[in-house]
């Protein structure tokens, strides 16, 4: 890619920002590939700022929001995905007030049971391996996983 000057770079990043929420982490990274130097980027990326193109907390809520309410993605999944995005940790706790503890549990519930449906294993325990290796690899906590679990399929029931 040829390398841009620093103003046809900023008018370049400001529709990249306005397209969807971006990281500062993404758009300084995206800067670097239009050839800019550090002081440079630093200067727009401070101006993308003080223009409302890029804000750390909107991206994080819309990043939260959207994993959970479109993939499903559990708290423990969204928190990795937005520190590797070099999201900051107060950003991360404000944006997991975006998923409220009821939508929380039902989604848990509801991925359990579909993927209950899914299941033939006979053994009880087999099924609950299964179950729980799903939501946890989806980025739930292990501990709501496993008292849902127990919810679904009760003590008692491994005859």
């Amino acid at each position: 890619m040829k390398v841009l000057t620093p103003r046809q770079a900023k008018e370049k990043i400001e529709r990249y920002c306005a397209y969807q929420e971006r990281s500062h982490l993404e758009v300084r990274n995206k800067l670097y590939t239009f050839g800019l130097y550090r002081n440079d980027a630093d200067e727009i990326l401070s101006n993308l700022v003080t223009d409302g193109f890029l804000n750390e907390e909107r991206f994080a809520r819309a990043f939260a929001g959207g994993k959970f309410r479109m993939k499903k993605w559990g708290r423990v999944k969204i928190v990795h995905a937005l520190e590797g995005k070099g999201v900051s940790r107060n950003c991360i706790r404000i944006a997991l007030k975006e998923i409220h503890d009821d939508d929380y549990t039902r989604t848990l519930r509801a991925l359990l049971a579909e993927k209950m449906r899914s299941l033939d294993a006979g053994n009880v325990y087999v099924r609950r391996d299964q179950l729980s290796k799903f939501v946890i690899r989806k980025g739930y906590e292990a501990d709501l996983v496993w008292r849902e679990i127990q919810a679904l399929i009760p003590k008692g029931t491994e005859r």
